[in-house]
């Protein structure tokens, strides 16, 4: 099975590990899903914030 990365420094996406790992997140099961990696970073981001603050 493939597996798909995103890396932050180049913008890039990465059939399978081929950068550092401090500058790819993944893996996902598609390329579609590694294009989308910053956004559900973001996405992921205000869902965390979100539960921070009802907690509080």
């Amino acid at each position: 099975m493939t597996e798909w990365w995103y890396n932050h420094r180049t913008g890039e996406v990465e059939e399978g590990p081929q950068s550092l790992g401090s500058e790819r997140d993944g893996p996902f099961a598609t390329r579609e899903e590694a294009e989308r990696a910053p956004q559900i970073a973001a996405e992921r981001s205000r869902a965390w914030a979100a539960e921070d603050e009802a907690e509080r």
